[in-house]
């Protein structure tokens, strides 16, 4: 075939992208995107998916530092340690309704939930609101070094009292 019948056999210049080398360039940097992403989530994929979390077990304190019928919320713990006339025992912070923290109100001798308005005795029992159920009794015991410790991981049935 002779170059006369071709209309376009003008000589391209040097910088000028034919639209065939575009589109395979368009074609590479699109596979080598879907590669890159796709190596970015397996590697999420394969690392650890692991929650670190606090200890369940709080330390309290000695015991010398809850005075007689007093109820002591540990903020951070997300518990309460009272001292009844029967002993220690620790109850869980967060509400069994939406899982909201609980503050104890002194007047009114009632731990009250502010987001939703259940309300709770010292002994844990619901009084009022929305709350399914009372507040868990936590597990109490003392350490080697003589602090109260709670298990904020396990629930006890029936009411135990720590005595000191």
């Amino acid at each position: 075939m002779s170059q006369e019948g071709n209309v376009d056999s003008k000589p391209k210049p040097d910088d000028e992208t034919t639209r065939r080398e575009a589109f395979v360039k368009l074609g590479i940097g699109a596979a080598c995107l879907a590669g890159a992403g796709a190596a970015v989530f397996g590697f999420e994929f394969l690392s650890p998916n692991v929650l670190y979390e606090a200890s369940p077990i709080a330390n309290a304190g000695k015991p010398d530092r809850y005075p007689a019928g007093s109820v002591t919320q540990d903020l951070k713990a997300g518990i309460y340690v009272i001292h009844g006339p029967e002993g220690f025992y620790s109850l869980s912070a967060v509400c069994t309704h939406l899982g909201c923290l609980t503050a104890w109100n002194a007047d009114l001798g009632i731990i009250a939930c502010p987001c939703h308005g259940s309300k709770f005795n010292e002994l844990g029992e619901k009084i009022d609101g929305p709350a399914p159920r009372g507040l868990p009794w936590l597990r109490v015991w003392l350490s080697d070094e003589g602090d109260l410790m709670v298990d904020r991981s396990t629930t006890i049935l029936l009411k135990q009292f720590l005595r000191t």
